[in-house]
């Protein structure tokens, strides 16, 4: 179920959203008094539990918890100084040190304290308001993000729990600080939502709607409430560009950022939030929200989740932080158990053994005291001890996401998952923000991350990769062999900071350039067909190297190599062709093949053989075939950094990691160089030995076409880069394009086409000396039979680098 929010905010002004949109916000009832009263005790639920939650001895760890917390933070404020609500938060020019002390008084109400202790923290709440939050002339330093929504989560759910006592001791507050969060909304209108800011969009809209829902609530403000909710049904559209979740299930925010893992499953828990806030109320939307946030966990989560692990193609910045993939999985379970309780019986039972199949596979399983609800910690765990859910993964073992709208690609067998990340003029080539990800420069530029089945992969990869790895030298990327510095290095500042050039913290030109800057290329897509797939990508220089000329004398860019590249991922096989390695600067280059790390005590081992090699660890099995003459280096390492090179927020904990490089050197030379080789994921010695009768076949790589032909597989599969008509096989494939063609034992012709420019038409491809009758085809896919063959044209102008497909006779 798709809503489109581009159609509504493109025909309707966002002022006549609320009263336009009717379809969707219809209600079961006309909101009333006892609708604001039931939000209210739903949400004290979701903070606090029931009384039959918390008997059940499942979520005793996480009361514990939540009192132990609490005790804490009123010790902690026993010792507090001049300046500051508790120890080593000072305040007054640090927006962090404010969020974090508000959370604070928050995580004190929430364990229910004594009418003494409400009072203390209701005073604290008035104290904070005269002194360092109630004149906005002088607050809104540092993170839009704090003022706009940090604040105003912690307040706002402060407010509802201790909204008895607020009523007797200081019964002005609530209006008082409502009055501020709205006057903080500065990207907003007139202190509400603008769904014209590039602010309010995704994941921050959710947040922001969230919070004004439960103010309205507490205020008893049913227009609030009908607002915000209407603002929030337009982040479940489905979009054509920019944030939100797309059609082929990829998730973007910041307009460019592939987000899934943070931002996406932000809007995914607000999501859930709403559906539990509304329940039983008139506010809640007639259209059935449910289908629409399980399309997302079935298409866009599940897919960058391997035995518990969420990808790192999909984190951004935070991919630096030391909370493991394992924890982000923790906070998409909750979802979904909590969205198990609110759909069809059989959406509930697929959801159920998702959530049931993470807990059974992954290493380090999600840990139900983490969950934010005492309910949601009984329901979790009546999952697990139901003998009637079957332990059951959303994504099969056999299967291929080509998540194009965001250039990131997840290729699926029994025992691996092969992650690619991409970047293009539309994707970023990376994200840096507030001193997180300092060194993210290739990340976007072919990086790729193979996952194997039975590992902790929190000891392959996650923020332990990024400390010792080095930067350029990321599995799948060619980079110039020269070093970079960060922006703290480079401006003493988390930021570049020049106003006068327009560079200010959260300008759009401090996006463009510094946080997340797109690629120059054009180029970045594939092609899938069924569980099979191709992907291709034109490196190019980043946004601000491309416009050096127009930035000032003292920012810093880079440029980066040049190189055409394509995957090809088949079953034992990811095929990487690399052609037209160069640089215009004649630096010399390095191309990775592949990278992984271990613990110094569990050594890796390397064994070569003519035109391969194998890499075993301690719990994994790798091989490398070189499938062109070239030789590349492979070396093991011990290296120790601190997380703190990465993150400056870490903690300055040093990292001891073995790791294994394999790469080939480009020095500088007047002939562009090229690579051919297949990572062989969980092979073993004698299968490397025996792959001299190798079932592949390069047809072709060069920086017009890199083709391969699968014999054993009956797949051929082919990228195109340059405009006129290319031979790959018995097709021909006009301009850039990517496309698969496969003969099924009964004769059949299977062919799958895209457009890895996003920006054609149509493409087309003649099947030469082939005349055929089509059995099925995509919309959009047009069959000519010719005397010389049969073409096929497929209409791709909106398709966003989504594949379309035909099967012929």
């Amino acid at each position: 179920m798709d809503f489109s929010r581009r159609a509504l905010l493109t025909t309707l002004p966002a002022s006549a959203l609320l009263a336009a949109a009717a379809p969707l916000r219809a209600t079961a009832a006309a909101p009333g008094v006892d609708d604001h009263a039931r939000i209210l005790s739903n949400t004290l639920a979701i903070l606090t539990g029931t009384p039959e939650s918390n008997a059940r001895p499942e979520v005793a760890a996480r009361l514990a918890d939540i009192a132990s917390t609490a005790r804490g933070h009123l010790t902690a404020m026993d010792r507090a100084t001049p300046g500051e609500l508790f120890p080593n938060l000072p305040l007054g020019t640090s927006d962090p040190n404010l969020n974090t002390t508000y959370r604070y008084l928050y995580e004190i109400a929430l364990a229910t304290p004594s009418t003494a202790t409400q009072r203390r923290v209701i005073d604290a709440l008035a104290w904070l308001h005269d002194t360092y939050y109630g004149d906005q002339t002088q607050g809104y330093y540092g993170n839009w993000f704090t003022w706009e929504i940090g604040i105003s989560t912690h307040v706002t759910k402060t407010l509802i729990l201790l909204r008895d006592e607020l009523a007797t001791h200081h019964p002005t507050l609530t209006t008082t600080y409502l009055a501020s969060m709205d006057a903080y909304l500065r990207n907003g209108k007139n202190g509400d939502v603008d769904l014209d800011s590039r602010f309010h969009t995704g994941a921050n809209l959710a947040d922001i709607t969230t919070n004004r829902i439960l103010q309205g609530a507490l205020t008893g403000d049913g227009a609030r409430v009908s607002k915000a909710v209407a603002d929030q049904l337009t982040v479940y559209a489905t979009v054509e560009e920019g944030d939100g979740f797309h059609a082929d299930g990829s998730f973007i925010q910041h307009e460019s950022v592939a987000y899934t893992g943070a931002y996406g499953k932000n809007l995914l828990t607000r999501a859930v939030q709403t559906l539990k806030l509304l329940h039983g109320t008139g506010f809640a939307p007639a259209t059935p929200l449910a289908p629409v946030i399980q399309g997302w966990i079935t298409h866009s989560f599940a897919p960058v989740i391997f035995e518990g692990w969420l990808m790192e193609i999909v984190k951004g910045r935070t991919v630096s932080r030391p909370q493991t993939g394992y924890a982000d999985v923790s906070t998409i379970v909750e979802a979904v158990t909590d969205l198990s309780s609110h759909t069809s019986d059989q959406d509930a039972q697929a959801l159920k053994s998702y959530a049931k199949s993470i807990a059974q596979v992954s290493p380090s399983p999600p840990d139900p005291k983490d969950f934010v609800s005492p309910v949601t910690i009984a329901a979790y765990a009546d999952i697990l001890a139901d003998p009637a859910i079957p332990a059951q993964d959303l994504t099969p073992a056999h299967s291929h996401s080509a998540f194009n709208a965001m250039d990131r690609t997840v290729h699926r067998r029994p025992g691996y998952a092969f992650a690619l990340a991409r970047s293009s003029r539309r994707i970023s080539k990376y994200e840096y923000m507030n001193g997180e990800n300092l060194t993210p420069w290739f990340q976007g530029d072919g990086a790729h991350y193979l996952y194997l089945t039975g590992q902790d992969q929190s000891q392959a990869f996650g923020i332990d990769h990024f400390t010792t790895v080095s930067p350029y030298h990321l599995a799948g990327v060619t980079a110039p062999v020269e070093p970079r510095r960060t922006i703290p290095d480079l401006y003493g500042a988390p930021w570049y900071d020049n106003p006068e050039a327009g560079f200010t913290s959260s300008s759009e030109a401090q996006n463009r350039y510094v946080y997340f800057p797109l690629a120059t290329n054009t180029h970045s897509g594939g092609a899938h067909l069924g569980a099979y797939g191709t992907a291709s990508l034109v490196l190019g220089d980043d946004a601000a190297h491309a416009a050096r000329h127009e930035l000032p004398p003292d920012f810093v860019t880079y440029a980066n190599a040049r190189a055409t590249k394509s995957w090809f991922m088949f079953d034992d096989e990811i095929v990487i062709l690399t052609a037209d390695v160069h640089d215009p600067a004649d630096r010399p280059l390095t191309t990775t093949l592949d990278t992984r790390i271990t613990d110094p005590t569990s050594p890796m081992t390397l064994k070569e053989g003519p035109g391969w090699l194998h890499c075993t660890g301690p719990d994994f099995s790798i091989g490398y075939v070189f499938l062109t003459d070239f030789t590349p280096t492979a070396r093991l390492t011990t290296v120790t950094n601190s997380r703190r090179l990465i993150r400056t927020a870490n903690p300055d904990t040093p990292i001891t990691k073995q790791i294994f490089t394999l790469s080939q050197e480009h020095p500088p030379t007047p002939h562009p160089h090229s690579l051919a080789y297949a990572l062989l994921p969980n092979a073993t010695r004698a299968q490397l030995a025996s792959y001299g009768d190798s079932p592949l076949t390069i047809l072709s790589n060069t920086p017009h076409l890199q083709a391969v032909e699968h014999q054993d597989l009956s797949l051929l599969m082919a990228n195109t880069f340059s405009p006129g008509p290319h031979q790959a096989g018995p097709l021909t494939i006009e301009g850039p394009a990517s496309v698969i063609l496969h003969t099924t034992p009964d004769g059949m012709l299977r062919l799958a086409l895209a457009d890895p420019t996003t920006t054609r038409d149509t493409v087309t491809v003649l099947l030469r000396g082939y005349r055929l009758d089509v059995v099925s085809a995509d919309e959009g896919v047009h069959v000519r039979r010719l005397s010389i063959g049969t073409r096929l044209t497929a209409d791709t102008r909106s398709l966003n680098g989504r594949s379309v497909t035909a099967t012929l006779r």
